[in-house]
């Protein structure tokens, strides 16, 4: 059930993406109060976890006796319990994880610990998936439907993967999913350290405690090496900054330093085998061609 003291000036907007497995929507609302009873729970129950991200402003949850007040943090609800929450102050926006309890591979009685909880979104592994789904919410509408139930496991997976950190239960998990979380760590560890000339797959490997030929292994299910992606992650960096750039404004072998490439002509040679064209032909196109930005679909 659902309340507010703003009827006036109410505005919501709710957004669903079905991901197969889960669903993830978004919801941006003005000041609101929830309550869920247990005639409510009766009446009808998904039989879900919720799993909360909280992005802006602050929201108050209460459930099984615990009481939380979560910003720019996770928190977990059950549809199958009665529960209570408000918004504390001005909008809120929340992108929610809706994970059926069948799906989720931690023993219920355990979980319940973490009802009502804020749980860290900016660190480990609620960092790694605080930044998943943000992408996904973002960039999936424009997948399919094979390409969303592809994320839909992920997303269970990264999920089941923080829940079971927080209980200190990860090695109760299944294999992939401990192996999902750890592919997902070092994909945010690259888009975090691009510009790092000394970003190499040994780095990667060193800062997470592996061989090389495990960090390998992990990557041979992928679309590209650890390489490869290194590299796509550079050359695209560098490509929205030139589009960004004025034609008279940094020099091409300043952005390509910025991005990790030794020398302008490395750059270049790259740049024009992925792209088809040069960095500064890029760069006087895209400065004709008002509003237009360099993007990544699925």
């Amino acid at each position: 059930m659902l309340s507010t003291p703003h009827t006036a000036d109410f505005r919501a907007k709710i957004t669903d993406l079905d991901l197969g497995a889960v669903r993830l929507s978004s919801l941006s609302c003005s000041p609101v109060l929830s309550r869920r009873t247990a005639a409510h729970v009766r009446r009808g129950d998904p039989e879900h976890f919720q799993l909360a991200l909280v992005t802006r402003g602050h929201v108050r949850i209460s459930q099984r006796g615990s009481d939380s007040v979560v910003s720019g943090g996770l928190m977990l609800t059950d549809t199958s319990r009665p529960s209570a929450g408000a918004c504390v102050g001005g909008r809120v926006d929340t992108i929610v994880l809706q994970i059926p309890r069948p799906a989720l591979a931690l023993r219920p009685n355990r979980v319940d610990r973490l009802l009502a909880q804020g749980l860290a979104a900016d660190t480990g592994s609620g960092a790694v998936l605080a930044d998943f789904l943000k992408t996904l919410l973002v960039h999936g509408p424009r997948c399919g439907p094979e390409e969303l139930r592809g994320m839909g496991s992920v997303a269970l997976d990264l999920a089941t993967a923080c829940l079971a950190r927080q209980l200190g239960a990860l090695g109760e998990v299944p294999a992939e999913v401990r192996t999902q979380e750890t592919l997902q760590r070092i994909h945010r560890f690259i888009e975090n350290n691009l510009g790092d000339p000394a970003l190499t797959p040994q780095a990667i490997a060193d800062r997470h405690n592996m061989s090389l030929r495990a960090l390998y292994a992990l990557f041979a299910g992928q679309d590209l090496s650890v390489a490869a992606r290194i590299r796509e992650g550079r050359l695209e960096r560098a490509r929205a900054d030139l589009a960004r750039a004025e034609p008279g404004g940094q020099p091409v072998q300043v952005i390509a330093a910025r991005w990790g490439f030794p020398s302008a002509s490395a750059f270049s040679r790259a740049f024009r085998e992925a792209y088809g064209t040069t960095p500064s032909e890029h760069r006087a196109s895209s400065a004709t061609t008002p509003g237009r930005a360099a993007s990544r679909g699925c």
